[in-house]
């Protein structure tokens, strides 16, 4: 099996490839497998780390506002597709699939336009602009929420497998992830916070709040927030300056290694609203508060978010919203009422999804099967 894999740009588009990948090199050791992307985005970091060949395509997305760079974009927009065949006709994939961004549209367009059998990924609940351009192309979407088969052209094309995860679901209990950090014995509660790997300034400072209102007065309850990396420096100085550091119940992080293991642990969980965070989430079966970032494309934190909060799986505090009393009494209404915890989890748990990767070799490797029976 030879597969072209492609989506970069952010981890959101990248680490569901790479999950898809490693399931394809488990289930098939010998698979010929390659990704397409952009010179400039993290999939130069990610990819050759799990040991994948990456093709580059240049390619950029437009800018909302008029812009001259957009007509250098609509040049690519055509230059790419020509690279793109040309890489097709070099690689000879029996499959293409893509995970969503910008940097997936050339290879897609190339492959559907060469007859090769195409597939592609939409992690949010309203398709993006990948999906948007591609739809009539591909052969497969495959969606996570099912609230976006609707919203698509070719219904028919879609097939709900959730998110492809690189975490294992399972592999450690709730109670024993307590005891390896110190939990069990010493805190009756763990609130875990995050605002993204780079940080979020209207999450730290919410934190911060937080700490300084309730979790400090409550030495019951371990705290451990992750600034992230660009806001760690000012959040760290706000969090001494209100003398948080004192308290030996509030961590305050850069960034958390072991996600997976703190994620187990926690009993309320407090972070954005992108995809991969929501679908880890609902696989550990966490009570969870979502502030979606304002500043993503169409807004799809908040409408991600949105979609468990009107099923009773989430609360969701939009940015604007966020003071000091509202995160206290979201925070409140979790911790103190056992029956809306575990509602919240048991809601959340429909979102679960545990063999999304291998869903997807599944369908793939039928769609390969179904081209060739055409041909």
């Amino acid at each position: 099996m030879r597969v072209l894999m492609t989506g970069g740009g952010t981890g959101g588009h990248v680490n569901p490839a790479l999950a898809i990948a490693n399931m394809i090199r488990e289930k098939e050791p010998d698979a010929e497998i390659a990704f397409v992307g952009t010179s400039h985005g993290i999939e130069n970091k990610l990819v050759p780390k799990e040991g994948y060949p990456l093709y580059h395509i240049e390619i950029r997305g437009l800018r909302r506002s008029l812009s001259l760079s957009n007509l250098k974009t609509a040049l690519l927009v055509f230059t790419s597709v020509i690279k793109g065949k040309k890489l097709i006709d070099e690689f000879k994939p029996d499959i293409v699939i893509g995970t969503g961004g910008y940097a997936c549209w050339p290879i897609l367009k190339a492959a559907s336009l060469k007859g090769v059998p195409t597939a592609l990924h939409e992690s949010n609940a309203v398709p993006g602009v990948a999906v948007k351009m591609l739809e009539n192309a591909v052969d497969r979407v495959f969606i996570n929420f099912e609230e976006s088969r609707a919203q698509l052209k070719h219904p028919d094309r879609a097939v709900r497998v959730g998110n492809p995860l690189r975490m294992k679901p399972g592999s450690i209990r709730y109670e024993d992830a307590r005891k390896q950090l110190g939990i069990t014995g010493n805190y009756r509660y763990f609130i875990l916070s995050c605002g993204g790997s780079m940080g979020a300034e209207q999450v730290n400072f919410a934190m911060l709040d937080l700490m300084k209102e309730y979790t400090s007065k409550h030495p019951e309850i371990l705290h451990v927030h992750a600034t992230g990396a660009i806001e760690y420096e000012e959040t760290k100085k706000r969090f001494e300056e209100a003398g948080l550091h004192q308290y030996p119940n509030i961590r305050l992080l850069e960034y958390i290694y072991d996600m997976p293991l703190q994620m187990t642990a926690a009993d309320l969980v407090i972070a954005r609203a992108g995809s991969i965070t929501l679908s880890e989430l609902a696989l550990g079966e966490k009570a969870c508060i979502l502030i979606p970032s304002p500043n993503v494309t169409n807004n799809h934190q908040y409408k991600n978010a949105k979609v468990l909060a009107d099923r009773g799986a989430a609360i969701l505090i939009e940015e604007k919203d966020i003071t000091p009393k509202a995160m206290t009494d979201a925070v409140v209404s979790v911790l103190n009422d056992t029956k809306c915890r575990h509602s919240m989890q048991e809601s959340i748990r429909s979102f679960a999804v545990s063999d999304a990767a291998e869903k997807i070799y599944d369908s793939c490797k039928q769609l390969i099967l179904e081209k060739q029976s055409n041909v």
